[in-house]
């Protein structure tokens, strides 16, 4: 999957704020991500977030 940062990712399940969609703030093995609802930033696995991606926003 070929996801960049600034990347808006939308997700299979929301993010207990209610908010869906992260922005992407790096790449490589990991993924580092920050909600749009309410800031929070989260560190994981390329995989675990690929699997739960439902839709990509491509950053201009």
């Amino acid at each position: 999957m070929d996801i960049r940062v600034g990347d808006i990712l939308t997700m299979k399940k929301a993010h207990p704020c209610g908010e869906r969609r992260w922005e992407v703030l790096r790449t490589g093995m990991d993924f580092k991500l920050r909600c749009l609802g309410c800031g929070h930033e989260v560190m994981g696995s390329r995989g675990r977030f690929e699997r739960n991606v439902k839709c990509v926003e491509r950053a201009r």
